[in-house]
């Protein structure tokens, strides 16, 4: 089965590279210093995960058969699996553990990026351009 033709690489690249930077920091013991030590560690996950969600959705929002909600259910659930996967690998760093609040921060980060996404998703079906 083939993609359709208006399907992007880019956007799946970038979701797949930002995936790779979240394994690369987790298996480091102690992942930027200076930045976890004045930011409340799940407020980070919340971010990071958003960003994930958000780069899912993009990519996932290229589906022309996909509706807004499509997208953020994707999002969501990919970010949220990739967060459980990620604290199981943490669980196998010195130096780091894993935590359910983690993965729930990654999870609700990844429904808010996956929310900006459904959004332009639906703001694009709505002017025409899907």
């Amino acid at each position: 089965m083939s993609l359709p033709a208006r399907i992007r690489w880019w956007p799946w690249l970038a979701a797949m590279v930002y995936a790779v930077v979240i394994f690369a920091l987790s298996s480091e013991a102690n992942p930027l210093p200076a930045l976890t030590a004045h930011v409340w560690d799940k407020l980070l996950h919340l971010v990071e995960y958003g960003g994930l969600g958000f780069l899912v959705g993009l990519a996932a929002g290229q589906r022309s058969d996909f509706t807004s909600r499509d997208v953020l259910f994707w999002a969501s659930l990919v970010g949220l699996l990739y967060g459980a996967s990620d604290e199981l690998h943490q669980s196998f760093v010195p130096g780091r553990d894993a935590e359910v609040g983690d993965v729930l921060a990654d999870g609700l980060g990844s429904v808010i990026g996956g929310t900006f996404a459904a959004s332009l998703r639906f703001l694009q079906a709505r002017l025409g351009r899907s």
